[in-house]
């Protein structure tokens, strides 16, 4: 799945993006974009990891620190004594980050909810977005692409997405880093703090 480190170096330097790519397609990338692609932008390194583990953790560089170039987000993953496990669990990471801090363009006067968007409660009527293993990528992106759209007004969001504003603040607080995210640009707009 993952290049060798030279590869990835030789890659990221030869046909990087250039720095003005736009965001819009950066953001779709990182939510939904293969991982080959996205790993092309990216260098990664290994390091060794301090903290507990014993010897195998000191003498081996198994954690990894991986650079998405064109926008400077990082990663890092360094629980586990595998290296091939961390190098996941950094693309993981980074893919979060990078969806959480890019924005995609949402023009609200044509703007339709998309039907892959949410799966409708049998009986309740309502969108349910959280699953088993929280918010999915696209969906985190196109919630916070709206809230930006609405200048972070969630009850704006939230009728724009077919959902009640409850619904949509349960599930963001599903997800600290996108809730820290929507509380600071809030903030900076001089609106209330949510509340979960």
């Amino acid at each position: 799945m993952f290049p060798l480190k030279s590869e990835i170096v030789k890659n990221s330097e030869s046909s990087r993006e250039p720095a003005a790519a736009p965001e819009a397609r950066t953001a779709g990338l990182a939510r939904t974009g293969p991982d080959a692609e996205l790993l092309r932008q990216c260098r990664w390194e290994a390091f060794r990891a301090s903290g507990p583990g014993g010897q195998k953790r000191n003498k081996t560089s198994s954690a990894i620190r991986l650079t998405h170039l064109p926008t400077g987000i990082s990663a890092i993953a360094n629980e586990s004594r595998k290296q091939s496990v961390n190098r996941e669990q950094a693309l993981a990471r980074l893919r979060h980050r990078m969806t959480i801090a890019l924005r995609q363009e949402i023009d609200l006067s044509a703007f339709i909810r998309p039907a892959w968007f949410g799966k409708e409660t049998p009986g309740y009527g309502r969108f349910r977005i959280v699953h088993r293993r929280g918010i999915d990528l696209g969906t985190l992106g196109l919630i916070l692409d709206v809230l930006a759209a609405t200048k972070w007004s969630v009850s704006d969001a939230a009728r724009l997405l077919g959902m009640s504003t409850s619904a949509l603040t349960g599930a963001l607080s599903e997800d600290p880093a996108a809730w820290a995210e929507i509380s600071h640009q809030r903030a900076a707009m001089g609106l209330k703090t949510l509340k979960s």
